[in-house]
């Protein structure tokens, strides 16, 4: 069950105008996984074109990694997925994912690493689909085996063992492993694609759709590329139908480009974005274009980009970024995670620190946000954070978007910890 301290309310202030209230929305009631049976059944649902909808139902699921353990030093106990519902996510109805009981075995041997990688609808059936990242067996000559593996959604969620990715050899570049999948469609054909790393500045690019086997439509040969890492979520950056994703030249710090989909899939680099480490796609201001912003070294400021790569400085003390639009005003606010959590108000002119809202975590512990999206379906993005307090504790919290300049809600709607997963 969930202590007082693991159930507690993250404190919300705010800096300038636009001071948030405290008040919830008036639509949604606090709900606690202590209050909750231990386990609801996952709704059954016919497909639908959410996004990270892996039952079909038409709301929208959550997907949690690195859940706390049973006792500290365990093995990783897998995958924790979040059915949502009518009024947003019901912890009640939850799925574990362990390599034991939905992995595929290489030679013979299942995986011990099993963490959620990307997701989205890879056979156009209605249901999302997860791809996780493994660790398949390899000697160290040649090529790696793919790492990868595909878990398809149905109508009672994700119920099948995982599939192996195919990616043809001739789609691979070079000995590294083929992984950091990016789901998008990159082509626009209308089905989502793949792009993974290669090496030597090339991409591998699988077309979808992908049968239940893990094969895809077609793979060509690797893709020049601007960078070593490619980064999603996708986005159609420039409106032309087509979906683009960046590409980092390394991980942690390092320079990216948005790399432009087109007929021929990923093979455009567009405009080249300063070193830093994190990047966040978004409408922050009244462009068509979608705009970035690049978390700056040292948690010293938040470069607002595109598409002019020096259009502004914006100062902040975060590194680590998202966005979302959590007023429903179509504009994008842009969350910073560091030392703390900021949300930033997206406005015609752009970005700005006016209103911005500061998250103090309810116990010591490391804050972070886990996703900014639409869990309730008002049209507005719900912010999910999650605090670390020990190998074995942790709180994760929902909080509503609401309209105006409070862009969350001062309490949150649910609150639950990874610990549930582990409760027979």
């Amino acid at each position: 069950m969930c202590t007082a301290a693991l159930c507690g309310t993250l404190l919300l202030a705010s800096c300038g105008p636009g001071t948030n209230s405290g008040a919830g929305s008036a639509s949604h009631t606090p709900v606690s996984i202590a209050n909750a049976p231990a386990e609801l059944p996952i709704p059954h649902g016919k497909g639908s074109r959410t996004p990270d909808d892996f039952n079909g139902d038409g709301h929208r699921d959550l997907v949690l990694n690195d859940l706390v353990k049973d006792q500290a030093h365990a093995d990783d106990p897998g995958i924790g997925i979040v059915y949502g519902g009518a009024r947003g996510l019901t912890p009640g109805a939850r799925q574990l994912l362990s390599p034991r009981k939905q992995a595929a075995p290489t030679k013979g041997q299942l995986p011990a690493v099993f963490d959620a990688e990307e997701s989205c609808d890879l056979d156009g059936d209605g249901f999302t689909d997860l791809v996780v990242s493994t660790d398949p067996p390899y000697d160290g000559q040649g090529q790696p085996p793919v790492p990868l593996q595909l878990l398809f959604g149905s109508p009672g969620g994700l119920t099948t063992r995982a599939v192996q990715l195919v990616v043809p050899p001739a789609a691979r570049f070079g000995n590294d492993w083929a992984d950091q999948p990016v789901c998008g469609d990159f082509d626009g054909d209308g089905a989502k694609d793949l792009v993974l790393h290669a090496s030597g500045g090339r991409l591998t690019y699988l077309r979808g759709p992908f049968t239940r086997k893990g094969a895809p439509k077609k793979a060509g040969a690797p893709l020049p590329s601007p960078g070593e890492v490619p980064t999603g979520p996708a986005a159609d950056v420039n409106r032309d139908g087509y979906d683009d994703l960046m590409v980092r030249t390394a991980q942690g710090a390092g320079t990216s480009a948005v790399v432009l989909g087109g007929p021929d899939g990923p093979a455009e680099t567009g405009v080249v974005l300063p070193e830093g480490i994190d990047v966040a796609l978004g409408r922050f201001g009244k462009g068509k274009a979608l705009d970035a912003a690049v978390g700056a070294m040292g948690e010293t400021s938040l470069r607002y980009d595109l598409p002019d790569p020096t259009r502004a400085t914006l100062a902040s003390p975060g590194s680590v970024l998202d966005a979302a639009d959590f007023n429903g005003d179509g504009l994008s606010e842009l969350v910073s995670s560091g030392s703390r959590l900021r949300v930033f108000k997206g406005r015609t002119t752009g970005l700005t620190t006016a209103g911005t809202v500061i998250v103090q975590p309810p116990a010591h512990g490391t804050t972070r946000l886990v996703t900014a999206a639409d869990f309730d379906g008002d049209g507005r993005a719900d912010m999910v954070v999650r605090t670390y307090r020990s190998e074995t504790k942790d709180t994760v919290a929902v909080y509503a978007g609401v309209k105006g300049d409070g862009l969350v809600a001062g309490r949150p709607t649910v609150t639950f910890s990874t610990s549930e997963f582990l409760t027979p």
